[in-house]
């Protein structure tokens, strides 16, 4: 475990990107999407490969990605028994009095940006995404 690892801020691409939620949480992936507004659709999402880590409430607003701390690294580097490749972290509102901490570790960490349809659309183009609970058409 190298106490003096670090781990940069996550870098969102431009946008409005202020209501977020979990949308896949599975051994193979824990998935945040993100948006304006999460009714019809986001165009963010954060994917994290295969996750060994996850503190983080289901749906969150407004989060602020930080460095991780030194002793949030050495929490999960000691149940783990290593650092883990990715470690991100972040402050957001959960709804609550104050901003809530979240930490996510994961062996590898896309950024995604494009449109993905919260509802079924009939006339969706080809390729067109869908949200993992949307019946898609035909």
């Amino acid at each position: 475990m190298d106490a003096e690892r670090r781990y940069p801020p996550v870098r969102l691409p431009e946008g409005a990107w202020w209501d977020w939620d979990v949308i896949t949480w599975n051994a193979g992936e824990f998935r945040l999407a993100a948006g304006q507004d999460l009714t019809y659709h986001h165009g963010l999402e954060l994917v994290f490969a295969d996750p060994v880590y996850v503190q983080c409430p289901t749906a969150f607003h407004d989060p602020v990605f930080r460095e991780p701390t030194s002793e949030e690294l050495v929490r999960v580097s000691r149940r783990l028994g290593e650092d883990p490749p990715v470690l991100v972290a972040f402050e957001a509102d959960a709804g609550g009095r104050e901003p809530v901490s979240c930490l996510v570790a994961a062996e590898r960490l896309e950024v995604v940006q494009e449109m993905v349809l919260r509802y079924r659309r009939d006339d969706a183009v080809p390729g067109q995404r869908f949200a993992p609970w949307v019946r898609r058409p035909g």
